[in-house]
């Protein structure tokens, strides 16, 4: 029995990250997140880092 021919390949370029938030965001502490309404910061939010998050729950500059 004879297999069917293969598709053929193509390749496309990855897609460019979304730009709805910019990856460069840094908060030095708390309260300068809390200045700019960022707070509380969850893992994953950008500005979020671990220097921030106290208890490492995943929540940084929560009270």
């Amino acid at each position: 029995m004879r297999k069917p021919p293969a598709a053929p390949k193509t390749t496309k370029p990855p897609a460019p990250p979304p730009e709805d938030e910019p990856d460069d965001v840094y908060y030095a502490s708390c309260a300068e997140a809390k200045r700019d309404g960022a707070a509380p910061l969850y893992r994953g939010d950008p500005g979020y880092r671990s220097g921030l998050d106290r208890d490492g729950d995943g929540v940084a500059c929560e009270s």
